[in-house]
């Protein structure tokens, strides 16, 4: 469920958490979340090293290190990244498949019930600072900005939905359902739009609600769901969910003009929408 506001988050409290901190050893739990190398490389590799920098590329942490490769982690579905100090009091929780002792006695531990989230280490790293394994990735709205001139440049002539394209990574990167949803209600666009159906003024209005939408949500921590999966590096809940204007709200009146909100099936994702207010 992390998306980007919820991952920003995570990015922030590392800076002050692990940034310039020695890794003094590293234990792989979960096999499956070390995938795209043996445990053993990934220990080798991060042991003996410091953290040089805490960035962000969309959904995926870029921890670099000083030895100029780069520590790849993404969240996916349920992960949590947590950092613990006095950690040999805290028992250790179910799923945690990742536990990395740092040389001030705190740890980071990786908690992931479904197991899709990942880690591994990258030495292949482009002109941006990104591994050639995330190339792929389009434009990050918080690191290079969303103009409205590059997004009218992608959604020309395009027959998918909104909801569809604004959560196609190799478009916009970071923009999850929570948030697409969000997006297309503070434009008052229906998120089943085709991207080719917007004149100049509704990409003009999606492009200002994405950075707002956004921008909201980091300033309020991210947004926690009724699992509360989601949690920051402290293990603290955000709060963006008490204004959700549509998402998961079906049934529910809309706050700008009282009509119902909608769930709809587009294509194997849900959306929720007005259709009261979103055109």
């Amino acid at each position: 469920m992390p998306e980007l506001p919820e991952v920003e988050t995570v990015r922030r409290g590392l800076e002050g958490a692990v940034v310039g901190r020695r890794i003094v050893e590293v234990k792989v739990l979960g096999r499956r979340t070390v995938r795209r190398q043996s445990p053993a490389e990934l220990v080798t590799r991060l042991e003996g090293r410091k953290f040089a920098t805490a960035g962000r590329r969309g959904k995926f942490l870029l921890l670099s290190l000083d030895d100029d490769a780069v520590l790849v982690v993404h969240l996916r579905m349920s992960g949590q990244l947590l950092h613990l100090s006095g950690a040999q009091r805290w028992p250790m929780a179910p799923h945690t498949h990742v536990v990395v002792a740092l040389g001030d006695g705190t740890e980071l531990r990786f908690v992931d019930p479904r197991t899709f989230g990942e880690w591994f280490v990258s030495s292949e790293i482009d002109g941006r600072g990104v591994p050639l394994e995330l190339a792929h990735l389009g434009r990050d709205p918080l690191l290079e900005g969303l103009p409205t001139a590059y997004l009218a440049a992608r959604l020309a002539g395009r027959r998918a939905g909104l909801k569809a394209l604004l959560t196609d990574q190799r478009m916009i990167a970071g923009i999850g359902s929570i948030y697409a949803d969000e997006i297309c209600f503070r434009a008052k666009l229906r998120p089943d739009r085709s991207g080719g159906s917007l004149s100049a003024g509704e990409v003009t209005s999606l492009a200002k609600a994405a950075r707002a939408v956004l921008r909201d949500a980091v300033a309020s921590r991210g947004s926690s769901l009724r699992d509360l999966r989601y949690r920051d590096l402290d293990g603290e809940v955000g709060s963006f969910q008490e204004r959700h204007a549509v998402y998961d709200r079906a049934g529910e009146r809309c706050r700008r003009c009282g009509d119902h909100v909608e769930r709809l099936k587009i294509g194997a994702r849900a959306a929720y929408l007005c259709p009261g207010c979103q055109l």
